[in-house]
Order: C-alpha cells, then structure tokens, then sequence
C-alpha cells in the first residue's frame, strides 16, 4: 500500500514551498483511502499545509487540503505478475512542480521515467488549493523503492524531504524516500539538521543560472555530504535556469529570486543564522528573506543540457532504484 508512504508528507512540504493558503480548497474529490485495488490515474489525498518550516518540524497542527496526484505504472509489455510478490513490484518517482505548477515538462519526465521501468507520481499542489503559480508573487509498486525528482521549487522539495525534522514531521516510523533528485533547485538558504535520511541525492545545475545560482547549490551538496548522504552534482556549464525547456532562454524582469539570500536555518535548534557570517537573525529572519529578494533573471533550454539531463538522472535511478527495464 502506498497511500500513506511518502505522498502526504511531500505534499505537506510542497504546501508550504510557496506560502500557500489552506483550508477547504481542494474538498470536492474524497481523499483515496487505499491503492491496493491497483487503482492509477487522478489519485486524491489531504495534504497538510503548515505555517512554515519550523511549523512542520514541531509537527504543529495546520490547515488541509485535498490535492492531486497521476499516477502512471510503467508500460505493460510482460505477463501479469503477482502483485503480493515483492520480485513484482516496480520502483517509483514522485515528480514535484516548479513555480509554474503541473506543465508539459513535468508530464514529460514522466514519460522518461516510465521508459525506465519506473512508475510516476505527478503531483499537482497548485490547482487544488487554487494558486495558479508563485514565480511572481499501491500494490504494484515497491514502497522501499520510491524516489522523488522536482525542479526549481519542486527541487527544493526533492532536497528538503531528505531531511529527517521533515521526515519524521509527517511518518512516525522509518520510511523514506529512496532516491532524491534536484533539477536547478533553490539553494541560497540552506536547511539544515543533526541527521538525514542518509538516501542518495543527484543535484543537476545550470553554469549560468542567475535564478538559482549554481554555486549556491555546489556548497549545500556539499553539506548533505557532510551530513552522511551519498551526493552527486552535474553542472551543465552553458545553461540556464529551466535548461530542460524547448524554449530559448530569455530575460524575465518580473521573476523574484533570492540568490542574494544566504540564510542557514537549523531545523533542529530552530535558529536562523546568516551563513557568511553566522550572525543569528532569528528575531528578524523574515524581514531580511523579504531585504534579500530582487527581481530579474534568465531561464530557459539549452540543447546540450535537454540531451545530457535525461541520461544523467536515468544513470542515476538505475544504480540506485535497479528498475527493470520492459
């Protein structure tokens, strides 16, 4: 059964990425209860949707919504097998959206994942809670081999749920994501705890990323490695932010990022500190978030990194994930 695996906590981090609105958005479609009928398709659960990180950390009681996911197993060109046989079940992506929701880009990945072997989960946090976007303002499926990929916010989400505050907020027992992967993720502020799920992690970055800068991301890989999680990083030199995109890149004036942020939040003493200097700004950590914004940024494909990218993360779900191929 996978209902309750790792669904409802990436969702409860994924509320709160954008300062989400709670409460009954979303209440129309009944929660689904169970996968183990083999159901796929549109899959409804109740997703919290806390006040803030150290909100979800202190495993505070917040408001919930009913969101949506697809869920894809991966194409059926072999006999049926018995779902009760664990040699049966296929490892699984959860994919996590970016600033812009549920797009082509991310049904996509989902379609070069389920060529992998892998079963895909596309959830959609926004439409459910009536957000639009914020770039401006089972038994078939091994439940020990579930992994999540996002971009950009959805990056973060990749990256935050391997922590073990967020883990155990959510999951009172040892479950896990098994694999992390982070598409030019934010990383100017770095959440940070004594322990991590110890799953491996696969940064994927853009050289010329001035929305989510590179280096930003580079240091933050480092701390996971420090923090006992097996990290890989692959910088595409040449590209962009959104460097999977058929689009050419482009200027973007109105696009609030925080690439002059540079906080170190500890989830476990919940303290905010500035990493330069480690001056700690708890009393006023959200005044200097809002100082260290500006606008403006570049995002948009390259064609080396669109190539590279799909191959670089498949590499990666195989050794880690050992899906078998169809």
């Amino acid at each position: 059964m996978v209902s309750r695996i790792v669904l409802v906590w990436l969702l409860a981090t994924l509320g709160l990425a954008g300062g989400l609105p709670g409460g009954a958005a979303g209440q129309g479609s009944a929660p689904t209860a169970t996968l183990a009928d083999g159901r796929v398709g549109q899959i409804h659960f109740e997703s919290r949707t806390p006040a803030g990180y150290f909100a979800l950390a202190r495993r505070e009681a917040s408001p919930t919504a009913v969101v949506v996911g697809t869920l894809r197993l991966p194409p059926k060109d072999a006999p049926p097998r018995d779902a009760k046989d664990a040699a049966a079940r296929v490892p699984a992506m959860v994919i996590a959206h970016g600033s812009a929701g549920v797009d082509v880009r991310e049904m996509g990945w989902a379609d070069r994942l389920g060529s992998l072997g892998l079963a895909t989960f596309v959830v959609d946090s926004f439409t459910p809670r009536n957000v639009r976007e914020t770039a401006t303002d089972q038994a078939r499926i091994d439940g020990d081999r579930i992994g999540v990929i996002g971009f950009s916010k959805g990056g973060q989400v990749a990256l935050y749920t391997a922590l073990e505050p967020f883990r155990r907020a959510i999951i009172d027992d040892d479950r896990r994501f098994a694999a992390h992967v982070a598409l030019y993720p934010y990383c100017s502020d770095w959440y940070s705890a004594a322990h991590v799920t110890g799953a491996p992690l696969l940064f994927l970055l853009g050289g010329r990323d001035d929305y989510t800068p590179a280096e930003a991301c580079r240091g933050y890989a480092e701390w996971f490695k420090t923090a006992g999680a097996e990290t890989t990083v692959v910088t595409y030199a040449s590209s962009y932010h959104d460097f999977d995109a058929e689009r050419s890149p482009r200027y973007e004036r109105a696009l609030v990022t925080g690439r002059g942020c540079d906080m170190a939040v500890d989830l476990d003493q919940f303290t905010v500190a500035r990493r330069g200097t480690g001056e700690d700004i708890t009393a006023s950590a959200g005044q200097y978030g809002r100082n260290c914004l500006s606008r403006g940024a570049t995002i948009g494909g390259d064609a080396e990194a669109r190539r590279r990218a799909p191959e670089d993360v498949a590499a990666f779900l195989r050794r880690v994930l050992k899906p078998e191929t169809h």
